[in-house]
């Protein structure tokens, strides 16, 4: 039986990218201390998780897992009446932007960027605050749905807790990191941020559709 073919991501090396062979992953990574890489069963899985930071695949099988009926079942339906937020990023880091849309009728509330040199957990972080403050402002009683556990938690910490380094390019942004986390430190709300289940979903309907 032939060896079934993989994908592999190198986050950090020299240089970064998306390889299809193992022999050329190594090259990439050979005699960079520290390396961050992985292999994917698909290019598709590949693509969004370069998309993505490394912190998100690490430790983690890359395989889909189906959900049973039970387990759809459990998870039963989303609730229509929320806003769902998400960011996308080319490349990690690279050009990044964010948005956030009504989560029944698609249509887009509010969308920033692009901005460069950013990441995507720090995108899904601004965007769930700033759908937040937009629900804060308009006195909704609407749920928010993300697809980042990583993003909930800094929001739930109140500190975006990344590893990116700030540049004269991403200036702009960490300004927008800083007022993010002031607004969290000073302002009370009583919106539930909700996990949106993508396995029993599909892709948020904030996703941008560049996988």
């Amino acid at each position: 039986m032939a060896k079934k073919e993989k994908f592999y991501v190198v986050w950090f090396g020299n240089p970064t990218g998306i390889f299809g062979s193992w022999e050329e992953c190594q090259r990439s990574i050979k005699g960079v201390k520290g390396a961050q890489y992985k292999s994917f069963e698909t290019f598709a899985e590949a693509k969004e998780a370069y998309g993505k930071e490394y912190q998100d695949y690490k430790g983690k099988s890359s395989k889909n897992k189906t959900l049973t009926k039970a387990e759809l079942a459990a998870i039963g339906e989303p609730d229509l009446y929320s806003i769902a937020v998400d960011a996308a990023s080319s490349g990690n880091p690279g050009l990044m932007e964010y948005r956030g849309v009504d989560t029944q009728t698609h249509e887009e509330l509010f969308r920033q960027g692009p901005f460069q040199q950013g990441t995507n957990n720090v995108g899904e972080f601004l965007a769930l605050v700033h759908g937040l403050a937009y629900l804060n402002q308009m006195k909704s009683d609407r749920k928010i749905y993300s697809d980042s556990r990583i993003a909930m938690g800094w929001v739930k910490k109140k500190k975006c807790n990344t590893k990116l380094k700030k540049t004269s390019k991403n200036e702009k942004l960490f300004e927008l990191i800083s007022r993010a986390e002031t607004w969290l430190k000073k302002n009370a709300y009583d919106t539930k941020v909700l996990k949106w289940e993508t396995k029993a979903w599909g892709e948020i309907p904030a996703d941008f559709g560049r996988k």
